[in-house]
């Protein structure tokens, strides 16, 4: 027991020699707080959405409403492009909610809200960009109409927001209901 006690005594001391109590209890406080944000990163929200019951979301009520979607979603005008900026993969071998096989739909979007021209009411639209395939360049939109400046991101349609996913490369865009908006 002799050299177990002594070689822990040596590190205890050359431990204390060489730290202080304020940077022990630093190092402990950045991970707590690091640990308290962390739900608070799109990634995280993005992750704990999926897992929430369809119920509780709404989404029985936003398919029933857009049974009936109007328009053509390989057109810039189609409603749920209000906002949109980049290559529509309706064009590209996607759908307007789905990415073109090969390709990963990144979790961090822009948002906007943009009208329904059937039922007259607002929708929320997540505009997720597919990344990992070769680059579309068909059914270019540029449209602004939810566009902010960059000074808030999650609003502003001009980043490429492939980010999170395992190839950066930007392939094209979909628009994706999130849920009906509420008026003022």
């Amino acid at each position: 027991m002799g050299k177990i006690d002594k070689l822990t005594e040596g590190l205890s001391r050359k431990l204390a020699n060489t730290s202080s109590r304020r940077g022990f209890f630093t190092r402990v406080a950045s991970v707590a707080l690091g640990g308290a944000v962390l739900p608070t990163l799109p990634i995280a929200r993005a992750a704990a959405q999926e897992t929430e019951p369809e119920k509780d979301r709404g989404v029985g009520e936003i398919k029933n409403a857009l049974e009936n979607d109007p328009g053509d979603t390989t057109s810039c005008d189609y409603w749920r492009y209000c906002g949109i900026d980049g290559m529509l993969c309706s064009c590209c071998g996607g759908t307007h909610t789905t990415c073109p096989p090969g390709t990963e739909m990144s979790q961090i979007t822009w948002v906007g809200t943009c009208r329904n021209p059937v039922d007259n009411r607002n929708y929320i639209i997540s505009y997720n960009d597919c990344c990992g395939g070769p680059s579309c360049n068909r059914c270019f939109c540029f449209r602004n109409e939810s566009d902010t400046p960059v000074t808030r991101p999650q609003t502003n349609n001009d980043i490429i927001w492939c980010l999170g996913t395992e190839n950066e490369a930007y392939t094209c865009t979909v628009g994706i209901v999130l849920g009906v908006a509420v008026d003022d």
